[in-house]
């Protein structure tokens, strides 16, 4: 594109500050906002994983300074994620089919998630063996997603922890941190494959994301409230569904 809007930057901004209060980098709403403006479909995935890069590690730093993060839940999920993620990277799939089952998984585990439930209340005891016979799979399926659509795949990482009870929302927060970092940075490697085709654009968006994430991070790890971080994160993942449909329809 031969110029990027002046109001661009302030729109990263934003988003990278809710986001990265739920541990997420921004990466499909970077890529709704690029896709809207006009931006080439072969540059939006390498600016949106970048972004996603710089948000997530600051989350990650504050969301560990606070005691949240357990690398011991987290390694079965990217232990096979990240080559995953760069597989995913370097294919492309039909979109809108795509879309609609992204759209369909992630509008059903908002809603869960916003639900009440007294199972969401207390976390379970997950045994080695456990963690990795279900992280492995689930890792490497969303890794895989993460890499294809460009973004970092903490939205389907952190309702899952949640729902099936071995993180709270300030644990799964940390936990998509990691998540998206080491995805990010994979899927970047694999849609570098492709060619490098980031723009002048990416500096100011750059220089926005790292502002708002590092406000939403420290926001998400030492000030809200465990039940508000929950009904956040719930709301983001159906709001985001209802958009990828919106695109389609």
């Amino acid at each position: 594109m031969e110029s990027m809007p002046f109001w661009l930057p302030f729109a990263f901004l934003a988003i990278a500050l809710l986001y990265a209060m739920v541990g997420f980098g921004g990466g499909s709403s970077y890529l709704a906002v690029l896709a809207l403006i006009g931006v080439s479909h072969t540059v939006i995935p390498q600016v949106a994983l970048v972004c996603n890069i710089i948000v997530s590690g600051g989350g990650v730093w504050h969301f560990r300074r606070t005691g949240h993060l357990a690398f011991g839940k987290i390694a079965p999920f990217i232990a096979v994620s990240i080559p995953m993620a760069y597989l995913g990277g370097r294919i492309a799939v039909g979109r809108d089919v795509f879309i609609i089952l992204l759209a369909v998984s992630l509008f059903a585990a908002g809603a869960r998630t916003l639900m009440p439930s007294p199972d969401l209340r207390g976390l379970r005891h997950v045994s080695t063996v456990e963690a990795w016979r279900i992280g492995l799979p689930l890792g490497a399926v969303l890794g895989f997603f993460a890499g294809v659509v460009g973004i970092g795949g903490g939205i389907f990482l952190s309702p899952a922890l949640i729902l099936i009870r071995w993180a709270d929302a300030k644990g799964a927060a940390a936990a998509a941190s990691v998540f998206v970092l080491v995805n990010s940075l994979s899927g970047l490697a694999g849609q570098f494959t492709k060619g490098i085709h980031v723009d002048g654009m990416l500096i100011p968006l750059a220089v926005a994301v790292l502002l708002g994430g590092q406000i939403g991070s420290r926001l998400g790890a030492y000030r809200l409230p465990v039940t508000r971080l929950r009904h956040l994160l719930g709301f983001l993942v159906v709001v985001v569904s209802i958009r990828l449909i919106w695109e389609i329809v």
